[in-house]
């Protein structure tokens, strides 16, 4: 090992050992202060539950009986349509004054018979039509607001050494408290 390496290895040797050093005189000092710490049960004045209003919403299902019109149009005819497609063909081959027109006015004629037919037929069973009603069950879900309270600790107040202390826990410590006593240096 050459003596630039050895130095350089001897420095860093030296600053961990500074590090450990330094590290050992600030950290000790506090433990010891924290392990000094005594423990001491003391009387407890008052401890008063804390609650917390939460909402929350709770779905519900509200059913009511709703009545519901019905039409019965009876059997469907195809007659009307049928008669349409007839006479609509009869005039559109009448209309035609050459062979291919007299086709092709048929086909058209047909088309719109028919058409025409099944709007008559479904405008009369609608008119002749009879209305039944019938009870039907309508349900839907809707939200209530709950509130309720939630115990969240308590208040506690507590002595010592001749002095009143105030505290918030999560469980009713009872009659005493333990509380741990440390003495620090100002």
């Amino acid at each position: 090992m050459t003596s630039r390496a050895y130095a350089l290895n001897e420095a860093k040797r030296f600053s961990m050992s500074q590090m450990l050093a330094i590290i050992t005189l600030t950290v000790l000092p506090a433990l010891s202060v924290w392990a000094d710490g005594r423990i001491q049960e003391v009387p407890v004045i008052s401890s008063y539950p804390v609650y917390k209003t939460v909402i929350r919403e709770e779905p519900r299902q509200e059913c009511h009986i709703e009545q519901v019109a019905h039409r019965d149009a009876g059997r469907k005819s195809a007659t009307p349509a049928i008669v349409g497609t007839i006479v609509g063909g009869a005039l559109g081959n009448a209309v035609g004054s050459k062979k291919s027109n007299k086709r092709v006015g048929a086909v058209v004629g047909g088309v719109l018979g028919y058409s025409i037919g099944r709007d008559i037929a479904r405008r009369n069973a609608e008119a002749h039509a009879d209305v039944r009603y019938e009870d039907r069950e309508v349900c839907s879900t809707v939200y209530e607001q709950v509130k309720e309270e939630r115990l969240t600790g308590y208040d506690v107040q507590y002595a010592y050494g001749g002095q009143t202390y105030k505290s918030r826990m999560r469980n009713d410590p009872g009659e005493t408290i333990r509380v741990q006593v440390q003495v620090q240096p100002l």
